[in-house]
């Protein structure tokens, strides 16, 4: 069954256009490319603030998606711990692999492979819903692997069903072959979020959240409550336990 779930580029070239973050139907928000990314992925808040002292100057950029091939499905999937350096500090996820092995097993593949690497968190939202979005190498919202794979451990269409320290990927729906669109790109939850039920929850925050909430107290890049984070985050590297 999961061998099916993991789908070729080839087969989804109609996705090519459709950014692999959240579509419209996350909370009704457009996750359009920003352009303005890259000028900003080597700055730093000069301001007063949480972040100042949490945050240094990071070395991540904008850059080309490394080529991984997908991985070869084995199950059971074990649970494992993605330690993610940050220019703002540490942030440990536990991935649940039991009830998301295909995205803990496709995730895994991609850190260890070096795909998030010095790669910069393009969009964060801070007012309806709150989440910190990463894992796209080009920092447009529109970067992606070589393939894509369905979705799991979906929650249950109620409120908070996305609470702080949730760990969950972005997608842009059903492709047309009605495969899901999952990738690279995900988000983390820094403050209880009511979402539709579409995105999987694959992990969840154990250390760093108070570093993903300094980040929000910082605001958005030129004002506004979705965009790219005025606190420049780089994700320097990750490494798996």
């Amino acid at each position: 069954m999961y061998t099916e779930m993991l789908n070729s580029k080839k087969k989804v070239v109609a996705l090519v256009a459709l950014s692999l973050l959240a579509s419209a139907s996350f909370s009704s928000l457009s996750f359009a490319k920003d352009s303005k990314v890259a000028a900003v992925s080597k700055t730093d808040d000069k301001k007063k603030g949480a972040a100042k002292a949490l945050c240094s100057t990071t070395t991540a950029s904008a850059h080309k998606e490394p080529a991984i091939q997908p991985p070869a499905v084995k199950m059971p999937v074990k649970n494992r711990t993605f330690i993610f350096d940050t220019n703002c500090g540490q942030i440990v996820v536990e991935a649940d692999g039991a009830h998301a092995p295909l995205t803990v097993l496709v995730m895994t593949t991609l850190a260890k492979g070096g795909y998030f690497n010095q790669t910069l968190c393009h969009r964060l939202t801070t007012s309806g819903l709150y989440v910190l979005q990463c894992g796209d190498p080009t920092a447009t919202g529109s970067g992606g692997p070589l393939f894509t794979y369905d979705d799991e451990n979906l929650p249950q269409p109620v409120a908070n069903n996305y609470p702080a320290g949730t760990v969950a990927m972005a997608n842009s729906g059903l492709s047309q072959s009605g495969h899901g669109t999952n990738g690279s790109q995900f988000f983390l939850v820094y403050q209880d979020t009511t979402l539709g039920a579409n995105y999987t929850r694959w992990g969840r925050i154990t250390k760093g959240l108070d570093i993903l909430k300094a980040i929000a107290a910082q605001g958005v890049l030129g004002g506004g409550t979705d965009g790219t984070p005025k606190q420049s985050v780089g994700i320097e590297k990750v490494t798996i336990k």
